[in-house]
């Protein structure tokens, strides 16, 4: 039997393939679009001015200061940036941070944004934007920052790091493992969810050992548009809710937090969703989900600690405490002892454990 749901379908158009950059300018055109501002992070500037020449006509001029976080004083700049070259159109060239950043945008001003992604991030397919002010992160989720169109080009991510891919992709994997238990979940997204984690979950350790491998290459950027576009569909819970906590508070880095977490926040949440669990557990080809997401880390040489990314000692009762402030839909309450004792593990790099709820 199929319980009753509602799925929306985001109205997002993808282009996906090796060599699709070369499609940059056609879908600015598609847009509508006169002038494109091109952003990136100041690491891809030089990628950024490559794109802009091939817009030609098109091309307004690049902005290359997004960081991760997107904090609002950023976003401030790049406001004035659009506006001094006249730009009716944004194109993200990058990761998660140059999404956010044409997020931002696109919420302040309306403008349509191109997203061109280059790691596994998922942003460029959720309706949801995480932004920073005094080291405080909040999230809206609306579809006025929805990306009009993305272009995924498997040629892009060939050069990315396996450091980088790692976290990326698991990164990614979050995403979908959430989407399993979410609030609103429903059978299409769970579907797209379970094999977006086989996809990444096999694809990565290829990656990691081949970094050329353009077959795995490119599975794991059509498993990270599943993962995505999953979380694009349906809520968030603790996971999520905790690394934007890390993240914005400690300006951790983001896909490095999220990798950390991820074992841990699935061993809370385990008794509560064994239906999620099992699929997660089929998926990834473990006995176990949390601890099987925690050797798949091991396993591509991600970090496990978050003390090995920044985040001090002094900080686990701190970020307890804001992560049952204002909390998520979580579909185990929350519990502050048991969230602060899932942070220091997670701090130290131990293994992840299960623990009952409280009676």
């Amino acid at each position: 039997m199929i319980d009753a749901f509602a799925f929306d379908g985001l109205p997002v158009r993808v282009v996906f393939g090796h060599g699709t950059l070369s499609r940059a300018s056609e879908e600015v055109r598609r847009l509508g679009a006169k002038r494109a501002l091109v952003l990136t992070t100041p690491q891809q500037a030089a990628e950024g001015q490559k794109l802009g020449a091939a817009l030609g006509s098109l091309f307004a001029g690049v902005y290359s200061g997004a960081t991760m976080h997107t904090p609002t004083d950023v976003t401030e700049h790049a406001l004035t940036a659009m506006t001094d070259c006249a730009a009716d159109c944004v194109v993200s060239l990058g990761g998660g941070s140059t999404t956010g950043l044409g997020k931002a945008l696109a919420l302040r001003t309306g403008v349509n944004q191109l997203c061109i992604p280059t790691t596994y991030a998922g942003s460029e397919m959720t309706p949801i934007l995480g932004e920073t002010r005094d080291g405080l992160k909040t999230t809206v989720r609306t579809p006025n920052v929805l990306p009009e169109t993305v272009i995924y080009d498997v040629d892009l991510t060939m050069s990315l790091p396996p450091g980088l891919t790692a976290t990326s992709g698991v990164n990614a994997i979050a995403h979908a493992v959430e989407a399993l238990y979410a609030q609103d979940k429903n059978p299409i997204i769970s579907l797209m969810a379970e094999e977006g984690i086989r996809v990444l979950a096999r694809a990565l350790p290829v990656i990691m050992a081949t970094p050329d491998d353009r077959d795995a290459r490119s599975e794991a950027l059509y498993g990270a548009w599943l993962c995505g576009a999953c979380l694009g569909a349906v809520g968030m819970a603790l996971h999520h809710k905790l690394c934007h906590t890390l993240g914005g508070t400690f300006d951790l880095p983001h896909a490095e937090t999220h990798t950390i977490i991820l074992p841990h926040a699935l061993a809370y949440n385990a008794p509560a969703v064994p239906d999620a669990m099992a699929r997660i557990a089929r998926a990834i080809g473990a006995a176990d989900a949390a601890q099987g997401l925690y050797n798949l880390a091991k396993r591509l040489n991600a970090k496990l600690a978050l003390r090995d990314v920044g985040m001090p000692e002094s900080g686990i009762d701190k970020a307890a405490d804001l992560a049952v402030t204002n909390a998520y839909w979580n579909p185990r309450p929350l519990e502050r002892n048991a969230i602060r004792d899932l942070i220091a593990r997670a701090w130290s790099g131990e293994a992840p454990i299960a623990t009952k709820a409280a009676a």
